[in-house]
């Protein structure tokens, strides 16, 4: 039977949210079990909500300051909560598994041989957890795609949030870090089907965690933009929050391993509630019916007959411009589509528009 300290943690996992919260099944307590010791778990259960200090802690759990501050460091060190500082003074987070403690476990990009058998455990807590809930609807997208503002229509006004230049502009320090999703299909020996691991980018606080703890290497912001283009020339989708204003994180996501692109390909609908707000328009004059769009396309929502050029299924389009980068005659060009909404500008909105769509 797992420690009493280890099924406060599934009731403790289960009340922070996210895709995949705790459960009371086998494969939750063997993955905990391996990420957090006993006494980690007992400080994971006792955070309080938003950034605290290590005596704020040590003070709720009737320990030495600099006891908790010793666990509270390990654990920030294994990627089981975050810690930053603000005008000189050290503060901790609780983390949820996803976004998260699931990512921080991979952002190192390690392949040792408990990292081998973490990805496993969390691989197997995935599924066994899926199964047991099943589908999930999607009522309101929580990210979105960015998409690439070198192929916008010269015409269209592109927002400042529909600019991943915007983002780089803005925070320091900028980092990069492994692909949670793709470097945990690595230690399981998948198919990345040659798409890069390095190409992750986090902002701000959330950058200055990486780099002190997980292994990110800082980038300069033309280091950063060197990033983007990798990515847009594998193929590879700028997903980020759906927030206008802080977004903490780009990711470059893929089809095959992304949890964000897999959940969303689950839905009738997935355009619907993964999307940049631009369309694809395709120049038949340039086009030649090449078919490299088709095979790129992460979201299978272009369909090539009759010479071309190509068919567009907004239902299912991300309007990624991952077609229009990949284009060998420079076919295609993004346009904005109409009366598409503004993201949220920030974590609150954006809960709150999450929580609204489920009345």
């Amino acid at each position: 039977m797992p420690e009493q300290v280890y099924r406060e943690l599934m009731e403790v996992m289960k009340k922070r949210g996210g895709p995949y919260t705790g459960r009371d099944i086998p494969e939750f307590y063997a993955l905990v079990e391996e990420l957090f010791t006993p006494e980690e778990a007992a400080v994971n259960n006792a955070m309080p909500r938003g950034p605290f200090r290590a005596q704020a802690l040590a003070e709720l759990m009737g320990k030495d300051r600099a006891e908790a501050e010793k666990i509270l460091e390990t654990m920030a060190d294994k990627g089981l909560c975050r810690t930053f500082t603000r005008q000189g003074t050290r503060y901790y987070t609780s983390e949820r598994f996803v976004p998260g403690i699931f990512e921080f476990q991979f952002m190192p990009g390690k392949t040792s041989d408990r990292d081998k058998k973490i990805a496993h455990l969390i691989h197997a807590y995935e599924t066994a957890f899926n199964a047991a809930v099943g589908p999930v609807k999607v009522t309101y997208p929580t990210t979105r795609v960015i998409t690439v503002d070198s192929a916008v229509e010269p015409a269209d006004t592109v927002h400042t949030y529909d600019q991943v230049s915007t983002y780089i502009d803005k925070y320091d320090p900028i980092c990069v870090t492994a692909c949670y999703c793709r470097h945990a299909a690595k230690l399981r020996d998948e198919d990345l089907h040659g798409m890069p691991i390095d190409v992750c980018m986090q902002f701000g606080e959330s950058a200055q965690y990486a780099i002190e703890r997980l292994g990110g290497r800082e980038l300069t912001k033309r280091e950063a933009r060197q990033v983007l283009d990798l990515s847009e020339e594998a193929g590879l989708v700028h997903m980020a929050m759906n927030t206008s204003e802080d977004i903490g994180f780009i990711c470059n996501c893929d089809r095959w391993h992304c949890g964000a692109v897999k959940g969303v390909l689950q839905q009738d609908k997935p355009g619907r509630f993964f999307n940049s707000g631009f369309r694809p328009r395709f120049d038949g004059d340039l086009c030649t019916a090449c078919g490299t769009c088709i095979d790129r396309c992460p979201a299978s929502a272009l369909t090539l007959e009759g010479g071309g050029p190509p068919e567009v299924d907004l239902d299912r389009c991300f309007g990624c411009a991952v077609c229009a980068t990949g284009c060998p005659t420079e076919a295609v060009r993004m346009e904005r589509k109409p009366d598409f909404p503004a993201p949220p500008r920030d974590p609150k909105e954006l809960g709150a528009a999450v929580r609204a769509s489920r009345m």
